[in-house]
């Protein structure tokens, strides 16, 4: 990930609804680039740049959505480790797909920016 500094720097000045609104939408770029097997690599930087946002986040989440976000990220470094494989098996690409879909709408209820 290029600057990871000025990343982090620019994620942290939201509020953390805003940086759950910006998890969230990883995670659906990630459902939605999972269906074409030439977007491995961005899909790859999406699902780490999400470690990364989940890192910077839950310190300012109460406990409740801190151990959401801890499973989230234990996912997401679960899929990572088996990631050549996932990504060559249409089925289990589908798969992590529509659980990056649910983890994202999860995360942007989780956000509160669906009821302003």
């Amino acid at each position: 990930m290029k600057n990871l500094e000025a990343i982090q720097e620019r994620y942290l000045r939201d509020p953390l609804p805003v940086r759950l609104g910006g998890l969230a939408a990883n995670l659906a770029r990630v459902e939605s680039f999972s269906d074409q097997i030439a977007h491995r690599e961005v899909v790859e930087r999406l699902l780490d740049e999400s470690k990364y946002f989940i890192e910077w986040t839950a310190l300012d989440a109460d406990l409740n959505l801190q151990a959401e976000l801890v499973e989230l990220q234990r996912q997401l470094a679960q899929w990572q480790c088996g990631w050549q494989d996932i990504w060559d098996d249409p089925i289990k690409r589908r798969s992590v797909a529509a659980q990056a879909g649910v983890w994202s709408q999860r995360v942007l209820e989780k956000s509160g920016l669906l009821s302003r």
